[in-house]
């Protein structure tokens, strides 16, 4: 498969110190999209058989600010964690990705909608004249290749993004679920995520009621 490489001069490595511990952070700029994304490597995932990894798609509001109407910051917690206890592994934060590509600006708006006339997480976005989903996994592949990483398992609960990376030329030899707790403040998106996007949710067995849609976050 042909491809872009990453060049030498758009990536930057160094030493990261987290509460988490030690990890090396890849900045790099994508030759494709522009963006400036960060890998953040634990370990040496390239020597085994198939790297621990999680694709993470940017939700400023889950991720930084630790809203709950999205499960995003949870998930980006539990991946590290998850790297941290395997001692080698690799997460992908991906820019360019708020509100399933549509942008910080729309992610709000579709917020209005779904708090003011109860639309869910996908007709929020249409009823704007949205897509529902535009993220573009060229860039982990990318970088993915570029720190010589194989086969992965891939930590994610969207078999979507199994085939998108797959497409882009990774091969994932396993799924691993990335299952957070679901809470009132979230159910109802992620029954959005279960119903209408495909996601494998079991969790949410214990709201065996829960309506649709409520939220709108990155996934």
């Amino acid at each position: 498969m042909r491809d872009h490489a990453i060049g030498y001069e758009d990536i930057a490595e160094a030493e990261l110190v987290t509460r988490r511990g030690t990890f090396r952070a890849v900045a790099f700029r994508d030759p494709v999209d522009g963006n400036e994304h960060m890998a953040l490597v634990r370990g040496e995932p390239g020597a085994r058989d198939s790297a621990l990894v999680r694709v993470h798609s940017e939700c400023m509001t889950g991720d930084i600010f630790g809203a709950t109407r999205c499960e995003c910051g949870d998930q980006l917690g539990a991946a590290l964690d998850a790297i941290v206890r395997e001692g080698a592994g690799v997460l992908v934060y991906l820019r360019g990705h708020e509100g399933r590509g549509i942008g910080l600006v729309a992610k709000v708006r579709t917020h209005i909608l779904q708090d003011e006339q109860g639309l869910d997480t996908v007709d929020s976005a249409t009823a704007l004249g949205l897509p529902v989903d535009v993220r573009d996994y060229g860039p982990a592949a990318r970088v993915l290749r570029h720190l010589g990483i194989g086969p992965v398992r891939l930590m994610t609960n969207n078999p979507d993004k199994v085939g998108a990376l797959e497409a882009c030329g990774i091969e994932v030899a396993a799924r691993v679920p990335l299952l957070v707790k679901a809470s009132d403040d979230n159910v109802a998106y992620l029954t959005a995520k279960r119903d209408r996007l495909g996601h494998d949710l079991p969790q949410l067995d214990a709201f065996p009621g829960a309506r649709l849609g409520e939220a709108s976050g990155s996934a």
